[in-house]
């Protein structure tokens, strides 16, 4: 494709056609894709996909999160900013595990994990003194996700939930964290074109409730999870209830959290201690 925008391109001229294409930060934007640019025909290249819409992670080829930065590609769901508060409170849910087995280095499973942004954010936060794993079905956010999990150790699993993990993971996960899509299948017309077009639709389509991934997950998790292990899932504020309501018919026990900050409700669901009968199996 034959960029439309003059090259060389200033700094000036190139926030204004971000501003005019509707970029609010554009001067934050313009100096990003300025620094990427290994020339000018590639900084006129690189704006002209900008301001038809594409991602600027993409174009970066990484996304900030929790004060890293992730590798994301194209096609790859980018992690927002909404979700380090899930970050926040696994990070406070291996603490509770901690003090319930303070010699054991938890397990934790970052499940429908996209970039893996959330399970490298916790192993960064624990300086790496964690087992993890992380699962995707995307083979594009799997191979990103191996780049962002690798300086930790972590291992990733590529496939559907709880499919491809390896047995030996079954009642030792100390914390799952699922970072599900929940937008109602109904509603995903409606989501920002950077993200109905340019991310996978596995990635945001949560069934006609958006509760559909969720319920799987935790008809599965009981049977991953050390007694008294957490799973946390993020979800709306409307949904929430209903998503409690799935949680405790698998046998856990969850409660929501929800920030102003970040503008995210977060459930964080217990699993039954050692020796308690559930009805829940996983799939």
């Amino acid at each position: 494709m034959t960029s439309l925008l003059p090259s060389p391109l200033s700094r000036s001229a190139l926030v204004a056609e971000l501003r005019a294409a509707g970029c609010v930060f554009a001067e934050d934007e313009a100096e990003l894709l300025m620094t990427a640019a290994g020339t000018p025909d590639e900084l006129a290249a690189m704006a002209e996909r900008r301001i038809a819409g594409e991602p600027l992670e993409h174009l970066l080829g990484w996304a900030e999160f929790c004060g890293m930065r992730m590798a994301v590609e194209a096609g790859v769901f980018v992690p927002r900013r909404r979700t380090e508060f899930l970050v926040r409170q696994a990070a406070a849910a291996l603490v509770a595990g901690r003090d319930r087995d303070p010699g054991a280095v938890p397990v934790v499973l970052d499940l429908c994990c996209g970039s893996g942004a959330v399970g490298a954010a916790l192993a960064a936060r624990t300086d790496g003194h964690i087992e993890l794993h992380a699962c995707d079905v995307d083979p594009a956010a799997a191979r990103c996700a191996r780049r962002n999990v690798a300086p930790y150790g972590g291992h990733v699993h590529e496939g559907d939930l709880f499919g491809p993990l390896p047995a030996r993971l079954r009642g030792r996960v100390d914390v799952l964290v699922a970072n599900v899509p929940y937008v109602p299948a109904g509603e995903v017309a409606l989501l920002p074109p950077e993200a109905r077009l340019h991310e996978p639709l596995v990635a945001l389509d949560g069934g006609p409730d958006g509760l559909d991934v969720l319920r799987r997950v935790a008809a599965g998790a009981p049977g991953w999870l050390v007694p008294g292990g957490f799973l946390l899932v993020e979800t709306s504020g409307r949904q929430a209830p209903y998503a409690l309501e799935a949680l405790a018919a698998c046998g856990l026990t969850a409660e929501a959290a929800t920030s102003g900050e970040f503008s995210a409700t977060v459930l964080t669901a217990t699993a039954p201690p050692a020796g308690r009968n559930t009805s829940a199996r996983a799939r």
